[in-house]
C-alpha cells in the first residue's frame, strides 16, 4: 500500500460505526477557520468547545452539538484541526460528512474563491499518519494507538498505555544514542589510521559495546512479553474423537461454547475462544477429533481443518484419555498421530491426559499433566505450564506493548553489535567492518520509531488502522 498525499486536506468520521450518543465527525489540513465558520455560522475561538448549530448549504441545522477548533501544531494531527460533536446516529454523521465535503468545495463570499478544493476522505489510519509525519507521535506510539483500540485484556491496554506516553520508545531512544556515541568513536579513529591499534584499548570499545548489548538483551526481553500481550498465544487443542477436547474448552474458557456429547465426530468444524491467564489472550482453537476413518465427507473436511490448524498453533495441547489407556486400537491411533505430530516441532506439543476423575490419573505417564475438564482439577497447572511455554515472566507490571516486528528490529540489532564484537575480538581488528556493523545495528533500531522505514512499510502499518484515526 502506497502512502496518500498527505498535503490534501482530510475528513473521516472518527467514531465507530452504529448509534450511540456522541458521534465525531474530524477534518485536518491547512487554516481550516473559513470552513469551521462555514459550518457552524460562528467564529471558533482555539481549543475552546462552542455549542450551537452545525449548518446545511441553506442556513438549517443539520444537528446541534458542539464544535472545537484546534490551531496547527498544537492539534493531534500537528495541522489544524476541526472536530464537530453530534449526536451519533449514522445518517446524522453522514449528513455532517457529506456537508463538509461540500462546504469545502463552494466558495469563500469575500474571496470568491473555494475554501478547502483538495478536501477529501480520509484513508484508514491517515489522521495517526500525520501525527507521526508531523512528529507528533514516533512510530512506535503510532502503533500503540491501534494497540491501545484493539487491546483484547486489561493488561494489553495499560501496556500500550505505556508504548503510547512513550515508554517503549524512550528506551529504543537511549540504547539508540549509545550505538551512536560508539559510532562516533569508531568512525573518528578511521579518519586517524594512525591510532587504530589503540583505538580499542583508549576507546574501551569493548566494555561500551558490552554495556549496549546487555541493555538490548533487557529491551528484547521486554519487547517479547509486550508482543505475548498484543498477539496472545495460538493453542490448539488436538486428539481422538471423545477424549474431551471440548469440554477442555469449555472449562478453559467457562462456558458452554462447544457442543459435548459422546458420539464421535460431534465438533465438525473449528471452534475458537479468546481467554486470558494473568492478562496474557490466548486464543484456543477446539479442533475435530483426528482419526483416520470419518463418517462423511464434512468430517473430513474437519480433521483436514484440524490438521491444519495444528501447523499454524503456537502450542498444542495433545489431549488422551486416561479411560482407554491399554485399549489397543486407541494406543494405535495414539501412536499414529503423535507421529505426525512430531514431524513438525515436537516442542509446541504439551501432552495433557484427560479424565482423571474417572480414570487412574497416577498412571498418567510422566510427560504432561493429568487432569479432569469435567471437575476443573489440574487446570491452574495447565494453565501455568501453558504461560511457561509461552515465555511469559508472571507479571504485566510496567510492561510495554510491543509487535513482532519490534521483536524482529531488536533481533537483528543483537545480531549486528554480535557481529561487531567479534570484529573488535580479533587481534588486528578491521574497524571498517567494525563500523558497518554498527551502522546495521543503529538503522535495524531505528526502524522502530520511524527514524529510518521506508514508505512501503509506513502504508502496511497504518493501513491497518480504523478509518478516523
Amino acid at each position: 500500500m502506497s502512502l496518500p498525499n498527505h498535503q490534501d486536506p482530510i475528513v473521516a468520521i472518527a467514531t465507530a460505526p452504529g448509534r450511540g450518543a456522541v458521534g465525531i465527525v474530524r477534518v485536518s489540513g491547512s487554516d481550516l477557520r473559513s470552513l469551521a465558520t462555514a459550518l457552524t455560522g460562528r467564529a471558533l475561538s482555539p481549543r475552546r468547545a462552542s455549542y450551537g448549530p452545525f449548518r446545511a448549504a441553506d442556513g438549517s441545522a443539520i444537528d446541534q452539538g458542539l464544535a472545537l477548533y484546534f490551531p496547527a501544531p498544537h492539534s493531534y494531527t500537528g495541522e489544524d484541526v476541526l472536530e464537530l460533536q453530534a449526536h451519533g446516529g449514522p445518517v446524522v454523521l453522514q449528513l455532517l460528512l457529506a456537508r463538509c465535503l461540500e462546504a469545502a468545495a463552494a466558495a469563500d463570499p469575500q474571496t470568491s474563491t473555494v475554501l478547502l478544493p483538495r478536501l477529501r476522505l480520509a484513508t484508514p489510519g491517515e489522521l495517526t499518519e500525520r501525527a507521526f509525519l508531523n512528529d507528533k507521535l514516533d512510530l512506535a506510539q503510532a502503533e500503540a494507538v491501534a494497540d491501545l483500540i484493539e487491546a483484547s485484556t486489561e493488561a494489553a491496554a495499560r501496556s500500550a498505555g505505556r508504548s503510547l506516553s512513550g515508554a517503549f520508545s524512550q528506551q529504543v531512544d537511549l540504547l539508540r544514542q549509545r550505538i551512536v556515541n560508539l559510532r562516533l568513536l569508531v568512525e573518528a579513529t578511521l579518519d586517524f589510521p594512525e591510532e587504530e591499534i589503540d583505538f580499542l584499548e583508549k576507546a574501551d570499545a569493548r566494555g561500551q559495546l558490552a554495556t549496549v548489548l546487555r541493555s538490548l538483551a533487557a529491551l528484547l526481553d521486554g519487547a517479547q512479553q509486550g508482543a505475548l500481550l498484543r498477539e496472545g498465544l495460538q493453542v490448539v487443542l488436538a486428539g481422538q474423537p471423545n477424549v474431551g477436547k471440548s469440554s477442555l474448552l469449555n472449562a478453559l474458557a467457562g462456558a458452554e461454547l462447544a457442543i459435548v456429547t459422546p458420539i464421535p465426530g460431534t465438533t465438525r468444524d473449528k471452534v475458537s475462544e479468546t481467554i486470558q491467564i494473568e492478562g496474557v489472550p490466548l486464543h484456543v482453537i477446539d479442533t475435530a477429533g483426528l482419526r483416520d476413518e470419518a463418517n462423511d465427507e464434512v468430517e473430513r473436511i474437519g480433521i483436514a481443518r484440524s490438521w491444519h490448524a495444528i501447523g499454524e498453533a503456537d502450542a498444542v495441547i495433545f489431549l488422551h484419555d486416561l479411560t482407554r489407556r491399554g485399549d489397543a486400537a486407541y494406543e494405535a491411533a495414539e501412536r499414529a498421530i503423535a507421529g505426525r505430530l512430531h514431524v513438525d516441532d515436537p516442542s509446541r506439543i504439551l501432552h495433557v491426559h484427560n479424565k482423571a476423575d474417572a480414570g487412574d490419573a497416577a498412571a498418567a505417564p510422566e510427560l504432561g499433566i493429568a487432569l479432569s475438564a469435567r471437575t476443573g482439577d489440574g487446570l491452574d497447572a495447565l494453565r501455568a505450564e501453558l504461560l511457561r511455554r509461552a515465555g511469559w515472566q508472571g507479571t504485566a507490571e510496567g510492561v510495554f506493548i510491543a509487535r513482532k516486528r519490534h521483536v524482529q528490529a531488536l533481533k537483528r540489532t543483537r545480531e549486528h553489535l554480535l557481529a561487531a564484537e567479534a570484529h573488535a575480538a580479533v587481534a588486528d581488528a578491521a574497524l571498517d567492518l567494525f563500523a558497518e556493523e554498527l551502522r546495521l545495528a543503529h538503522d535495524a533500531l531505528a526502524e522502530i520509531t520511524g527514524a529510518f522505514t521506508s514508505d512501503d512499510l509506513l502504508g502496511e502499518i497504518f493501513g491497518r488502522f480504523c478509518i478516523g484515526k
